[in-house]
């Protein structure tokens, strides 16, 4: 049985989730209180000394870090490897998404809306470039392909659709990058959109 601690507020918990659903795998949800403290307990700390979410247990092997979780439930449980392909060049175009993902289209996230959400600051003019800056990156990688990594489906998607629709949740106004904006619409009609989406609606309350 694969355990997996999450919040479906959190992005990168989602885009576990939107990979289980494409492998059609069924995964041990166990909802961590953060609030409370849960991921702080001597036992959950024996899993994740760092003590993040997402993190996942299959078997007694814990991982954590959201893109390498996709590529592992890949790895272990794709019938093939059209999510993370076996070919070195196509591989490495998918790890620099996730890369770019992490480093600076959900970090140009975290940076500008968190400090606003959770430490009450005033919203920072040049954080928000950074923002239309990775959005601006992603439309020229969209260029002519249907997908983030080119022209078949893989776990970049999967990241980068949890990441742009909580954008999406906050109002961010993806019709002004085209090629994104349409990717996004065909990447709504994936398997696991609606539970991404109710994740986002979760996470839209610290907004209100």
């Amino acid at each position: 049985m694969v355990d997996f601690y999450y919040l479906p507020g959190s992005a990168p918990c989602r885009s576990v989730l939107l990979t289980a659903k494409s492998l059609g795998i069924e995964l041990n949800k166990k909802l961590l209180n953060l609030q409370a403290g849960e991921h702080l307990t001597p036992e959950f700390l024996k899993i994740n000394p760092q003590h993040t979410i997402p993190t996942l247990v299959d078997n007694g092997f814990a991982l954590w870090e959201s893109r390498a979780i996709l590529v592992y439930l890949v790895e272990k449980y794709g019938k093939d490897d059209s999510l993370f392909p076996k070919d070195p060049k196509k591989q490495a175009v998918v790890n620099q998404r996730l890369y770019f993902d992490m480093g600076t289209l959900y970090k140009s996230f975290a940076d500008y809306y968190y400090p606003q959400i959770f430490a009450k600051q005033s919203a920072d003019p040049e954080l928000y470039k950074k923002i239309e800056t990775a959005f601006d990156f992603l439309n020229t990688f969209l260029e002519g392909n249907k997908y983030v990594a080119g022209d078949k489906l893989t776990v970049a998607d999967l990241a980068i659709l949890s990441t742009v629709s909580t954008f999406d949740g906050a109002g961010f106004d993806i019709s002004k990058y085209p090629n994104v904006a349409k990717w996004y619409e065909t990447a709504k009609k994936l398997p696991g959109w609606e539970e991404n989406w109710e994740g986002v609606l979760e996470f839209k309350k610290f907004f209100d």
